[in-house]
């Protein structure tokens, strides 16, 4: 693929066909100032080192060296080159704890906030380094995969909440273990696994789960973050306090002691987290304590710039001009430049996109590029990487003004609104970078970064729809293939979710129906005591009937006490007894 970054410049070569109409209409004017001297046979003798040939020449190879110069202001580019480098960095899984208990206040403004102000600190201190996301409560599934993509990770984690484990309580272990098995599979690169806990565990099993990650080189460090005095836990939506089954408000507390424990089993080190932030710059020196691995990243493809080609091209035309003599058979000139004045003017113009490459903010550089949508881009790509994401936005948003089918600025825009919690205006963003994007590596980077924002919000049908048109662009990105599996599996199970709900429901109703026809029975065997008691007295029952109608009893008995069992026996969620 062929494009120019400044094509305004080639504006520039209509000049060339005025040029050569005013060469040859300053050639006819000479040679009727000749004709007015004589016949031109006649003057040819006079002038014996005069050569048309040589002035034709020399205007032809300044004409095009010109051309050259404005190819070259106009920098052509060709082919795409995908730019890597090694980089130095860990792999880290930070497992959250999303139980009703994370709600107390007893660290300012709640637990849960509070662990999200961590984790994002965390985020934005890494630079090379990989990172993944897990919540837990009285289940644990994975909410990122591990992956450098430090947008998704801060996106994702603005949207957790309780509401996210259906399943509550603490289970510490299962956290432990799932994310053991979330790493990637590079050797020599240190590994940790953060828990970020109120040290409640209501299942048990968290050291044996801390003592196998690290025989397999990972180590776990826990983050306890609340008080030993505790809080009561709201209720989300109300004023009220969450009770216990003996209508008692229960009151969280950190469990120092068993944080300690984990922690200790895990080879890690146990993290106090309080209303200051000493255990944000704590966590960070146990992370640069960790060993680091080259990791081969790509970082960005672009176009190939090919300016330099043309440029030395209108450098030899200019050379050979310059020894080429206006002059025939003069030994003398042939050591002489001709015309020095307009070869020195050449060369300065030649230099100067050398000069505004060299010089990134010179001022010819500025206002060459003053209008170009490409500019802004740079401008807002500088401001991005320095975390400026709303000045981005607005150069991203300019570059649009200029040119609104460059994909790249539809592309960057919503990456800037994302960082800047704005979803919805990042997804139309991306929406019509895929669509106007005719490589298929950027479309497929558009797609996948619409599938995520569908799953954070549990959009997985959309989710999965985006993230499979990204695979077809790009088969090899193993993000994207993880997160579409992933995606499935949590669509999968909101299926099952929803149809457990609805057994559940439909077999409280049985019961409740075989409950009220139990009572029907016995208010009617009731009854007919009575009027057997009122009426005369009739002839006793054979056995055999006796026997008959007990059976029958029985019978009908048994019956309904296997619908009530099979009602009571159908698969429900796991209820822990504590609900938080």
């Amino acid at each position: 693929m062929f494009r120019f970054e400044n094509p305004f410049y080639l504006y520039t070569l209509a000049l060339l066909p005025v040029m050569a109409l005013l060469h040859y209409l300053t050639n006819y004017r000479r040679a009727r100032r000749l004709r007015a001297f004589g016949e031109t046979q006649l003057l040819k003798p006079l002038m014996p080192d005069v050569s048309l040939w040589r002035r034709e020449l020399k205007f032809w190879l300044l004409l095009s060296a010109f051309g050259m110069m404005i190819v070259c202001l106009a920098r052509p580019q060709y082919g795409t080159k995908i730019d890597t480098r090694k980089r130095r960095g860990i792999e880290a899984i930070v497992a959250l704890d999303v139980s009703n208990s994370m709600l107390a206040t007893d660290v300012s403004p709640s637990r849960l906030d509070k662990a999200k102000l961590l984790i994002s600190s965390l985020v934005d201190d890494m630079t090379d380094d990989k990172i993944g996301l897990i919540v837990y409560a009285g289940d644990a599934f994975t909410q990122l995969p591990i992956t450098s993509d430090y947008v998704s990770a801060k996106m994702f984690l603005d949207n957790i909440s309780p509401a996210m484990v259906n399943v509550q309580g603490t289970d510490i272990a299962r956290a432990i273990e799932l994310a053991s098995h979330s790493f990637t599979q590079q050797e020599g690169v240190g590994r940790a696994i953060f828990v970020i806990t109120d040290g409640e565990d209501n299942e048990g099993g968290a050291e044996s789960a801390a003592a196998e990650a690290q025989k397999r080189g990972m180590k776990v460090y826990v983050l306890g973050i609340g008080t030993p005095e505790g809080s009561p836990i709201p209720i989300r939506g109300s004023n009220g306090y969450i009770t216990d089954n003996a209508g008692n408000t229960v009151v969280s507390k950190l469990n120092e002691q068993m944080c300690r424990d984990i922690s200790q089993a895990g080879g890690g080190a146990y993290i106090y987290v309080d209303n200051s932030s000493s255990a944000i710059s704590a966590l960070q020196k146990h992370v640069d304590k960790l060993a680091k691995a080259d990791i081969e990243s790509v970082l960005y493809s672009e176009f190939d710039e090919h300016f330099r080609d043309f440029a030395w091209a209108a450098l030899v035309l200019l050379l050979i001009e310059t020894l080429i003599l206006s002059r025939r058979n003069r030994v003398l000139s042939r050591f002489s430049i001709f015309p020095s004045a307009k070869a020195a003017l050449l060369m300065l113009f030649f230099l100067s996109p050398i000069a505004s490459e060299l010089i990134p903010f010179s001022s010819s550089k500025a206002f060459a590029q003053k209008k170009n949508d490409r500019y802004f881009i740079r401008h807002g790509n500088r401001q991005y990487r320095d975390s400026l994401y709303t000045k981005a936005q607005v150069n991203y948003q300019k570059a649009i003004e200029k040119d609104n089918s460059n994909a790249v600025a539809h592309y960057n825009l919503g990456n800037a609104q994302l960082m800047q919690g704005q979803p919805k205006e990042a997804m139309q963003s991306f929406e019509t970078a895929a669509r106007m994007q005719t490589e298929k590596l950027r479309a497929a980077q558009a797609y996948h970064n619409m599938g995520v924002i569908l799953q954070s919000q549990k959009q997985f049908k959309e989710a999965i729809q985006c993230y499979q048109n990204a695979l077809r662009r790009n088969p090899k990105d193993d993000e994207t293939r993880y997160n579409l599996a992933l995606c499935l599996h949590q669509l999968k199970n909101q299926s099952q979710d929803d149809q457990g709900g609805q057994d559940n429901q439909q077999g409280q109703d049985k019961q409740k129906q075989e409950q009220q026809k139990q009572e029907q029975q016995q208010q009617k065997q009731q009854q007919d005591q009575q009027q057997e008691q009122q009426q005369p007295e009739q002839p006793k029952m054979s056995k055999e009937n006796a026997e008959q109608l007990l059976q029958a009893a029985q019978q009908e008995e048994k019956q309904t006490q296997d619908k009530v069992n099979k009602a009571q026996q159908r698969p429900q969620r796991r209820q822990l007894e504590k609900q938080w």
